[in-house]
């Protein structure tokens, strides 16, 4: 075997490596999901040490245990060397699902760790670029994707969970609002009623459901209502909610009809449901206009030309 072939099945794997440790934040935050469930729900029991988070528990591997206390340290290096940007990761981070405390270390050391790999991976293959005239492609290529993968790689797995999930909130708050307005003007109070909407919608939106678990154990708490929604609405991260936030902060302040309020608020809400359909439906042709130029004219113009061009050449082919 060359050494030429060994550097490629060396960047091969640190590239393999580096996606790995990409995923390694999602399959964690799929656990602490399942975990955070239970324990809202009344199965599991909570402590200082929060012994059965994996993120903190051991799982038994000395690789696994190894590779996570590494990330750690890369984290805390990161955090303590730019603290104001912690607050802001970690609301970015709830809003795309993690929820554990140390979601934002874990997330800060696992792009320390992508650039260290895409750092082995570029210093590996310069060998290679710099071996033969003109470079070789191949290398340059793998070098400029590792690099990619890390710098880019973590930003675009947050902000596709965040697009993600913001989608599944957006489908999820009218239905939402309908339920709150029907136990509202049932009787219940807003905060029985968010209980309520809660063990409803349990099945149909999971992720808004553990948003929603939150606003309901800090309301139990004695949290003041407004500032519950407001922490609801910034989980959430979208603008429905905030106004939903303001709405009820004002009707609180000003002591107006609760269901009045929501009534007129899931009236305007809908409108603008509508509003945004029509434009996404007002915008389709414009957005048809490069495909049907690019693929259907030129499928559409082969078929009608191609028999016509057969014919022809049949013709003076016997000429």
């Amino acid at each position: 075997m060359s050494i030429e072939t060994v550097i490629y099945v060396a960047g091969l794997v640190l590239t393999i490596g580096a996606l790995g440790g990409l995923t390694f934040l999602g399959v964690n935050e799929l656990r602490v999901r399942s975990l955070r469930r239970s324990r809202l729900a009344g199965a599991g029991a909570g402590g200082s040490g929060r012994p059965g988070d994996p993120l903190v528990e051991k799982s038994g591997n000395p690789i696994a245990d190894q590779l996570m206390a590494t990330v750690r340290r890369l984290g805390q290096q990161s955090a303590v060397r730019d603290p104001a940007k912690v607050s802001l990761l970690r609301s970015r981070l709830m809003q795309a699902g993690f929820y554990s405390r140390e979601a934002p270390v874990i997330f800060l050391g696992v792009k320390a760790a992508a650039l260290v790999v895409a750092t082995v991976a570029v210093v590996l293959t310069l060998p290679m670029m710099m071996g033969q005239k003109g470079g070789n492609l191949g290398a340059l290529a793998l070098a400029v994707g590792v690099s990619l993968i890390a710098l880019y790689g973590p930003e675009f797995v947050l902000s596709s969970r965040k697009t993600t999930r913001e989608r599944e909130y957006g489908e999820g708050f009218p239905d939402l609002l309908d339920l709150l307005v029907a136990s509202v003007e049932a009787g219940l109070s807003l905060d029985a009623s968010v209980t309520r909407v809660t063990e409803e919608l349990e099945r149909r939106y999971p992720s808004l459901t553990v948003h929603l678990r939150f606003l309901v154990l800090e309301l139990r708490a004695g949290r003041a209502r407004k500032d519950a929604w407001t922490a609801f609405a910034d989980r959430l991260g979208i603008e429905d909610a905030r106004a939903l936030a303001t709405m009820l902060r004002q009707a609180e302040e000003m002591g107006t009809s609760l269901g009045e309020t929501l009534s007129v608020f899931s009236t305007d809400m809908r409108q603008k449901r509508m509003l945004r359909a029509e434009e996404k439906a007002l915008g389709l042709s414009a957005k048809l206009t490069v495909p049907l130029i690019l693929f259907i004219f030129p499928s559409l113009l082969g078929a009608l030309m191609l028999p016509a061009i057969a014919r022809v050449m049949q013709t003076f082919s016997h000429n």
